[in-house]
């Protein structure tokens, strides 16, 4: 036996197989008796070979009878035999049994793939946590624009009102009557909420522009005729807080101003014009504007479109300019300048309409789809 299967045998804890007894050797007379019947009697000879293998028979029948008897009284053979094995050789056959069994059971949990192509380390995936506002802005809004109107108006002869509108939007215990002598009247007809500037915190401030009316001067003496009211526009800007989930006004406020024009911006760009197309498409939307004036627009409009009606009492006046931009495909784009006869006076409005070719069985032609007023 190799030495790798008796290592394997060890370690399996079997028994080792016993080799196979070898055949007896066999007697003078068995082979005499082999060498007689090889050979094919003939002849005269057939008496004499007859009386030889009558003596070899003899001799083995007395040579397999004495043989026959020590082979009952021996053990039988076994195809294995039981060796006890030293201490260190059942330490080593347990631990390789250990062993194994551990690979086994190693490869069913992990899988055998794994090992010989073990899965390739992917990178961390990164979770984009959407942050909400810093701020409240709406509800800042909301409060400052209410808080503004309560603030800014006032009646002498009713001074309990403004305080109670004041004590909605401040902290309880606060006095809603400071900052007023209770003389005056003036109402606020208007509030435009804008910038909120985060103080942090948990602390803002709200921009806000208030028109309010200021009553004219009573008839007195010669000017019999009252002086009509007053209206202005004026900035004020009101510190708030958010505590226990809502925004509070947590101190004065105070009046600003209002600017008086705005910031300067670049020019506009100049879009290249389609002269031709202008020219084939101008009365489209002079018979466009002539039925938007009379709430009629949907009657030549392109199929689908919705245009909502205009306000009563505007009438066209004139199409002082219209231009179509540069471009292809079946959906352009125009600028209309058009001036409007409202309430006796004339008002030059600057419209973009968008037009889409039509086609039929008879021929194809332009149509607005959407029109919005100013130019970008």
């Amino acid at each position: 036996m190799s030495t790798f299967k008796t290592i394997m045998w060890k370690v399996l804890n079997l028994p080792e197989p016993r080799d196979k007894p070898k055949p007896e050797p066999q007697t003078e007379d068995e082979r005499a008796s082999e060498k007689v019947a090889s050979v094919a009697p003939t002849g005269v000879q057939r008496w004499t070979a007859a009386g030889q293998r009558l003596q070899g028979e003899t001799a083995a029948a007395t040579a397999t009878a004495v043989a026959t008897k020590p082979k009952q009284t021996r053990e039988a053979a076994a195809p294995w035999r039981i060796e006890d094995e030293k201490s260190g050789a059942k330490a080593l056959a347990k631990f390789g049994r250990v062993v194994l069994w551990g690979v086994v059971a190693l490869a069913a949990v992990t899988g055998v793939r794994s090992w010989f192509w073990p899965d390739q380390p992917q990178a961390p995936t990164t979770v984009k946590v959407k942050e909400g506002p810093t701020y409240p802005v709406e509800e800042a809004q909301a409060i400052a624009g209410r808080f503004s109107r309560s603030y800014l108006t006032w009646d002498e002869s009713d001074r309990d009102a403004r305080a109670k509108a004041l004590a909605r939007d401040m902290p309880k215990g606060y006095d809603t009557t400071a900052g007023w002598n209770g003389k005056g009247t003036q109402n606020v007809v208007a509030t435009l909420p804008g910038t909120v500037t985060d103080l942090g915190d948990k602390r803002a401030r709200v921009h806000v522009d208030v028109l309010v009316s200021v009553p004219g001067k009573p008839a007195t003496g010669k000017n019999k005729t009252a002086a009509p009211a007053e209206q202005k526009w004026m900035g004020l800007e009101v510190p708030v807080l958010y505590t226990s989930g809502r925004i509070v006004v947590t101190g004065q406020p105070g009046i600003v101003g209002v600017p008086t024009s705005g910031p300067s911006v670049t020019d506009q760009t100049t879009v290249e014009s389609d002269v031709v197309l202008a020219d084939q498409t101008k009365g489209t939307v002079e018979t466009f504007f002539t039925e938007y004036s009379k709430g009629d627009a949907d009657t030549v409009t392109a199929p689908g479109a919705t245009v909502p009606p205009l306000p009563t009492g505007m009438n066209l006046g004139d199409i002082q300019s219209w231009t179509v931009d540069k471009g292809t495909g079946s959906d352009r784009t125009g600028t209309a300048v058009v001036v409007w006869d409202v309430s006796g006076a004339e008002l030059t409005q600057t419209y973009r309409v968008e037009l889409t070719r039509v086609a039929s069985a008879a021929a194809e032609r332009w149509q607005v789809a959407e029109v919005h007023g100013g130019a970008s």
